[in-house]
C-alpha cells in the first residue's frame, strides 16, 4: 500500500513538470505491467517505456518524485521498479 504521507502537497509548482513529460503523449499502459506479465513481453514493454523516458525533458524530476514517494509500480524517470528499489536500498544491501 502506498504511504501518502510522503507525497508532496498539492502545490501546482511541485507538479507542473508533469505537463512537459514525454509520456503524456504515450499510452500509459506502456509504463505499467499487466498482471502476470513476464519474460520477453515484460522486457519489451519496459524497454519501449524507457525509450520514451530517454528523450523526456523532465526525466530528473520524474525520477526524484518516484524515489521520494517510493513509487512501487511502473517505469518512472527511466527506471523500472527493481532499479528504483536498488537505489533506495541501504548501501550494504545493494547488489545482492
Amino acid at each position: 500500500m502506498t504511504v501518502i504521507s510522503r507525497l508532496p502537497g498539492p502545490v501546482h509548482q511541485r507538479w507542473d513538470w508533469q505537463l512537459r513529460a514525454a509520456c503524456r503523449e504515450a499510452d500509459e499502459l506502456l509504463f505499467f505491467h499487466p498482471s502476470g506479465e513476464r519474460g520477453q513481453a515484460h522486457d519489451n514493454r519496459e524497454t519501449a517505456a524507457k525509450r520514451i523516458c530517454a528523450r523526456c525533458p523532465v526525466r530528473p524530476q520524474c525520477l526524484e518524485h518516484a524515489l521520494t514517494v517510493r513509487e512501487p509500480y511502473g517505469v518512472w524517470g527511466g527506471l523500472g521498479e527493481d532499479e528504483r528499489l536498488a537505489l533506495l536500498a541501504p548501501a550494504g544491501r545493494r547488489g545482492r
